[in-house]
């Protein structure tokens, strides 16, 4: 009998998907395109980290090559296909069917664990439905992956409606190559990286059970932290330029008293004193930057 990490917890690549932070996946490549004309160990070429097959001529090859096989959402109905692919002992990557139902895609990843494979997650791509990406990980306690390779710019909102990791293709997914090519991928791996980092430290709680995770996971909190430091500064200086008197002469105290005590209803364990030094320390680097950009 599995625990419920397991069940809540599989490992891609590596990646460990269900259980800590959100991770981010590159290097999902489809051989649908090629139709079965060219053989799949030809078409990947080197290790990859999900593949869909075209047919199951090409499970042979992905079972080689890959860290985990891909049921696209184009063959979602193809159950002897979805049965042989679960049989291949990988990670199964269940996409939805655009007009699928919930229930549907959680039955589907049901004939994955019929055929013994329970490492099964769920995928939501294409045109992203963020709300039934979060309703089919409730219902079925599965990881689930947002592929945000066609609009990346979705990879923040992805990782706020509970996604446990971002896909980007890499040239061999998209179609693209060359230079051009892997400067997209590259940017697109930036930004879905910035949004579990950002993103997953104010929304996704953490449970480390290491030194190293622990760590790990203050980095993203920091990350986060000055992120919105160094925005705060920015607002900061904006308030400046508007108030009557600026600078260290036209703090209102009344109103920083306020600011922590409603930061001190969020952050009980700190509390106001110890937030009223941290605030000082905040307020005052603001107001030293309002001053340089003002004399430059």
């Amino acid at each position: 009998m599995t625990t419920t990490l397991e069940r809540h917890m599989v490992t891609i690549g590596g990646l460990r998907v269900g259980h800590g932070p959100a991770v981010v996946i590159g290097g999902r490549v489809s051989l649908r395109p090629h139709r079965g004309q060219v053989d799949a160990r030809e078409a990947l070429g080197e290790r990859a980290t999900l593949v869909e097959p075209y047919s199951a001529a090409d499970l042979p090859a992905i079972a080689a090559l890959a860290d985990a096989v891909v049921v696209g959402a184009t063959w979602t109905r193809d159950i002897p296909l979805v049965r042989a692919a679960a049989g291949l002992g990988l990670p199964v990557v269940v996409e939805r069917r655009p007009s699928a139902s919930v229930e549907e895609w959680v039955g589907l990843a049901g004939y994955c664990a019929a055929e013994g494979n329970d490492q099964v997650v769920l995928c939501e791509g294409g045109r992203l439905d963020l709300g039934v990406l979060r309703a089919a990980r409730a219902a079925s306690g599965r990881p689930v992956l947002a592929d945000v390779s066609r609009d990346p710019g979705l990879a923040a909102a992805a990782v706020a409606a509970g996604a446990d990791g971002l896909v980007v293709a890499g040239p061999a997914g998209t179609g693209g190559s060359g230079a051009a090519g892997r400067a997209e991928e590259a940017a697109d791996m930036r930004a879905a990286e910035e949004a579990v980092t950002l993103v997953g430290a104010l929304l996704r709680p953490e449970s480390p059970a290491t030194l190293a995770e622990c760590r790990e996971a203050i980095d993203r909190v920091d990350a986060a932290l000055a992120t919105l430091l160094e925005r705060r500064a920015a607002l900061a200086g904006v308030v400046q330029r508007l108030k009557p008197v600026g600078g260290f002469a036209g703090r209102d105290l009344a109103r920083e008293r306020a600011l922590v005590a409603r930061m001190a209803a969020r952050a009980p364990q700190l509390g106001e004193e110890r937030l009223a030094s941290v605030m000082n320390a905040v307020i005052e680097a603001g107001l030293h930057l309002a001053e340089e950009r003002a004399r430059s």
